[in-house]
């Protein structure tokens, strides 16, 4: 077993497609889409289109322009026309115009000043939240308004504040904020992800081994079938603990992905290289062709990505997505290397995650045995 171990180890290292698909190609995600997602200077733009050009409105947009999270661009060259034409084309996705009069309504007090505000309804995603911001603004507006009017009717200052206090104030406490950062779910997950696709080599292996007839050869010799099985596995199962070793210290080194416990990161991809490894035995034996088996491992690779909430928050996915999600390995993976990174989770607080992994890589050894003597069979036809 351990000259076949050796084999393997050296045919894995050779293959050019084990390193892009293990390594090059999840670096090359983790690049992308943490250097798309990590930036925490990332604004908001507001177009505004000032037709009234007052104090009053220039002070409307000075105090737009300070708000965290949003930065304004005035353009008054253009024709509102124009700035409307271009939203309905696809080109811009909102306008924020002031139009004539709106200092002297506010200051008069006559009549309600408005303002108008165009949004592409394909955009509402990015469009709401300056929605939101005007929305606070008038809010802002019509206090003051409604302190000046308290005032007039012989109230102080301080007794027209307390009679607009709201009743209820909510206080936000943000927990974890230390280490919850994007990088947080793109590393772990994608390295999640990447670690199932060891099956298509493991398939590959498989197969060459059936079409080569080293296989059908074993049927006369002494070995058992769990030692042709240990000597196919243990190869894989350390190339994914390489993979994850350098996926995560990349994460670590690059990106300042927080790690927490070294000792049970360690633990959940040890449980997370046995899930991987041990289905991806079960499908190269229950496979009937190299191509049903590379299929296979794109459904359950892929499949458990968007269900297990790899690619984005579970939490934003539908219900039945999410129910679905709970059943898969990746889930579980996943949960655990986030519980250790964002909440120091310890050892104990994980067993769920070491059970789910290790049930379904256990799974996956007892089906590799039971279908070891077919496949042998269909190996010497």
């Amino acid at each position: 077993m351990k000259s076949m171990v050796m084999k393997e180890l050296k045919l894995m290292v050779k293959e050019k497609g084990n390193l892009f698909y293990l390594i090059l190609m999840p670096v090359l995600f983790i690049i992308i889409f943490g250097s798309i997602f990590n930036h925490t200077d990332s604004s908001i733009t507001i177009h505004v289109k000032d037709e009234d050009r007052s104090a009053v409105s220039k002070a409307l947009i000075k105090q737009l322009d300070k708000m965290k999270g949003f930065e304004v661009k005035t353009n008054n060259q253009q024709t509102e026309n124009k700035q409307i034409a271009q939203i309905k084309s696809g080109k811009l996705t909102s306008l924020v115009v002031i139009p004539k009069g709106f200092g002297d309504t506010l200051k008069t007090g006559n009549g309600q000043a408005n303002i108008h505000f165009y949004q592409d309804a394909a955009s509402v995603s990015s469009t709401s939240p300056i929605e939101a911001v005007l929305q606070n603004v008038a809010n802002q507006y019509r206090e003051q308004k409604l302190v000046t009017t308290l005032i007039h009717e012989g109230n102080n200052k301080k007794e027209a504040e307390k009679i607009l206090q709201p009743p209820m104030e909510i206080h936000s406490i943000t927990e974890n904020s230390k280490h919850v950062d994007m990088v947080s779910q793109i590393v772990p997950g994608y390295t999640v992800m990447f670690v199932f696709f060891i099956m298509i080599s493991m398939v590959r292996r498989f197969f060459q081994e059936k079409e080569s007839g080293m296989i059908s050869r074993l049927r006369g010799t002494p070995m058992k079938s769990y030692e042709y099985l240990l000597g196919m596995w243990i190869p894989p199962f350390i190339t994914v603990l390489v993979q994850c070793t350098v996926l995560l210290g990349f994460g670590y080194v690059f990106y300042h992905l927080h790690l927490g416990n070294i000792f049970a990161i360690s633990l959940i991809v040890l449980c997370l290289a046995f899930c991987g490894t041990g289905i991806g035995l079960a499908l190269s034996l229950i496979s009937r062709s190299e191509n049903q088996g590379i299929g296979y491992t794109q459904l359950i690779s892929l499949g458990g990505a968007i269900v297990a909430g790899l690619w984005f928050p579970s939490d934003m996915l539908p219900k039945i997505a999410q129910t679905v999600g709970y059943f898969t390995p990746q889930y579980w993976a996943l949960h655990g290397l986030q519980d250790i990174m964002v909440h120091n989770a310890s050892i104990g607080d994980l067993w769920k995650s070491f059970l789910v992994l290790l049930l379904f890589g256990c799974i996956g050894f007892i089906i590799a045995i039971v279908r070891f003597k077919p496949f042998l069979k269909s190996a010497s036809h």
